[in-house]
C-alpha cells in the first residue's frame, strides 16, 4: 500500500524511505507543505471529514485544539507510548487528557545562546548564572563599545515574539496560564508581568537593536546572532549552534557561539518545549500502516541517521535534534552535535511544556494576543500594564 505523510520539512534520504518499503511493504508518498498552509489543510479536511494524509505534523501548539476536535488517533492504540515516555521527555507536550495524539519526532526547546568571543571582549570571562548577572553582563557589551545592541528579541508582531516572553517568563520562575486556562501573570510581582517589563525595557534601554521591532525570530537568528551584530539571543533554537552559526556559508561567527544554561532569578532556570510531532488524522486511509511509519520514522536508530551521526548520506535536510534520548545520545558520543552534551543535559533535565496540560484549544487566538500587544508596547502605543491587562483579558475570556 502507499501511504501520504505531509509535514513541513523535507522527507529523509530516497534510500531511508526505500529501505523502510523493503522492510514493511509500505510506500511513502512524501509531502512538503510550509507550515501555515498545512494547518489550514489538517483543519479543511477534518472539519469535511475527507481523506488528506495518512500521517501529517501535530504541532505542540495545536495539541489543545486537536485533542478537543478529536481530529486524531489516540497513539496510544498504535504504539507502546508508556515505553516511549522514558526516552522522549517531551511527549507529556502531546498527552492532553490522558491520550497522546502525536509522536514528537524532534526535540525542539528553547535555549540561551551567547558569543563567547564578544563576551570575553567585553572583559566578560565568567558566563552569567542568574537574570541580574545576564543583565549586567548585557550592559557591559554596550558600555564596553563591544557590540551598540547586545540582546537579540524578535518583536515583530509574530509566534516568535509569544514564544520568547514564555521562556523569559518560565525564567523569572512562572508559567502563564493555570490548569484552568486563566492566567498567572496579572500581578506586577508575578514572573510574567516581570518578563514583559524585563522585555520592553531592553528595547528601551537600547540592549536591543530598534530595528527589531519588526524583525521575526528565525530572521533575527540568521541576520543578527549568526552575524555577531548582537551578543546573545535569550530564547533561542535548540540545535541552531550546530546548524546556523557554525556553518561558513550563513555565519560569520563560527566556532564563537555556545549554548547557556538559561539564567534565573536564582540560578538557571527551566527550557521550553515546543517540539514537532506526527499523528494519525481520523480520515486517513491506512491508520495502521501510517503507524508503522511514524515508530520507523522517531526511532532512535533513524533519528540519530537524520541528524548525520553516520554519513551526509542519511541526513535529513533541516533536522538537527533526535527527540529519543538515545539518539542524541549516540549523535553526541560520535562527535556528530556540536553542544552535544549542553544539549542533551537541557532536554533530559530541563526541557519542560509551556503549558503543562498542554496548548489550550483557543491557543492560537491567546497567542496573537500576547504577539500582538508586547510588539505594541514595545513601540510605545501602550504601556506594559495594559499590554498585560489585555492579554489577561483574553485568556479569561477564552478560557470562560
Amino acid at each position: 500500500m502507499t501511504i501520504t505523510v505531509a509535514l513541513p520539512t523535507a522527507p529523509p534520504p530516497q534510500a531511508s524511505l526505500d529501505a523502510f518499503t523493503k522492510s514493511t511493504g509500505i510506500t511513502v508518498k512524501w509531502t512538503n507543505i510550509d507550515w501555515d498552509s498545512l494547518q489550514t489543510k489538517i483543519a479543511a479536511a477534518a472539519t469535511a471529514k475527507t481523506y488528506f494524509a495518512d500521517a501529517t505534523d501535530v504541532d505542540w501548539s495545536r495539541v489543545g485544539q486537536l485533542s478537543k476536535l478529536n481530529w486524531f488517533y489516540p497513539m496510544e492504540n498504535y504504539l507502546d507510548t508508556k515505553s516511549l515516555a522514558t526516552q522522549m521527555p517531551q511527549i507529556s507536550s502531546f498527552s492532553p487528557n490522558g491520550h497522546v495524539i502525536g509522536i514528537p519526532y524532534d526535540a525542539s526547546f528553547l535555549v540561551t545562546t551567547v558569543n563567547k568571543t564578544l563576551f570575553a571582549k567585553a572583559g566578560i570571562t565568567t558566563m552569567p548564572t542568574t537574570l541580574d548577572q545576564y543583565t549586567a553582563d548585557l550592559r557591559q557589551l554596550k558600555s564596553k563599545g563591544v557590540v551598540q545592541y547586545p540582546l537579540n528579541i524578535p518583536f515583530a508582531a509574530a509566534e516568535g515574539l509569544s514564544t520568547y516572553w514564555y521562556q523569559t517568563t518560565a525564567a523569572f520562575g512562572g508559567t502563564i496560564l493555570d490548569g484552568s486556562g486563566k492566567p498567572q501573570f496579572t500581578s506586577p510581582d508575578s514572573p510574567g508581568y516581570k518578563a514583559a517589563q524585563w522585555m520592553v525595557d531592553a528595547i528601551k534601554q537600547g540592549l536591543v537593536p530598534p530595528g527589531n521591532i519588526n524583525v521575526p525570530d528565525t530572521q533575527a537568528q540568521q541576520t543578527l546572532m549568526a552575524k555577531g551584530t548582537v551578543a546573545s539571543t535569550f530564547a533561542d533554537y535548540s540545535g541552531n549552534v550546530g546548524s546556523l552559526y557554525n556553518v561558513p556559508a550563513s555565519s560569520s561567527v563560527v566556532n564563537q557561539v555556545t549554548y547557556l544554561p538559561t539564567p534565573g532569578v536564582s540560578g538557571a532556570g527551566p527550557n521550553m518545549s515546543n517540539p514537532d510531532g506526527i499523528g494519525i488524522p481520523r480520515q486517513a486511509k491506512y491508520p495502521a500502516a501510517a503507524a508503522k511509519f511514524i515508530e520507523w520514522f522517531t526511532s532512535a536508530q533513524n533519528q540519530a541517521d537524520f541528524a548525520g551521526a553516520n554519513g551526509p548520506d542519511k541526513v535529513m535536510p533541516g533536522y538537527f535534534l533526535p527527540s529519543q534520548l538515545a539518539g542524541v545520545t549516540q549523535l553526541n558520543d560520535k562527535g556528530k552535535l556540536i553542544g552535544g552534551d549542553e544539549l542533551s543535559d537541557l532536554l533530559k533535565n530541563s526541557a519542560k511544556p509551556i503549558f503543562q496540560q498542554g496548548a489550550p484549544s483557543w491557543y492560537p487566538q491567546f497567542s496573537k494576543a500576547v504577539y500582538t500587544n508586547l510588539h505594541a508596547a514595545a513601540t510605545n502605543s501602550m504601556t506594559v500594564a495594559a499590554a498585560i491587562k489585555a492579554i489577561a483579558s483574553t485568556a479569561n475570556e477564552l478560557s470562560s
